[in-house]
């Protein structure tokens, strides 16, 4: 459970730093976003959370992250 939460954490920050370095690209980034339609950015999505998915298998499978 210590690891999940120290994982959480470490996500939040880096979902944060984009934020705090460049708040006004965040904001136009964002905006670009918003006029994106629903099922792009629900494929978008997926295709963030099977990259993650994968690169996590990856660092569990092999001795490269040792």
């Amino acid at each position: 459970m210590k690891l999940l939460i120290t994982l959480v954490g470490l996500a939040l920050v880096l979902e944060g730093l984009p934020y705090v370095a460049f708040p006004e690209s965040m904001q136009r980034w964002l905006r670009q976003i918003a006029a994106l339609p629903p099922h792009l950015v629900r494929r978008i999505g997926v295709v963030a959370m099977v990259v993650g998915l994968l690169l996590c298998a990856l660092a569990q499978k092999t001795s490269i992250f040792d």
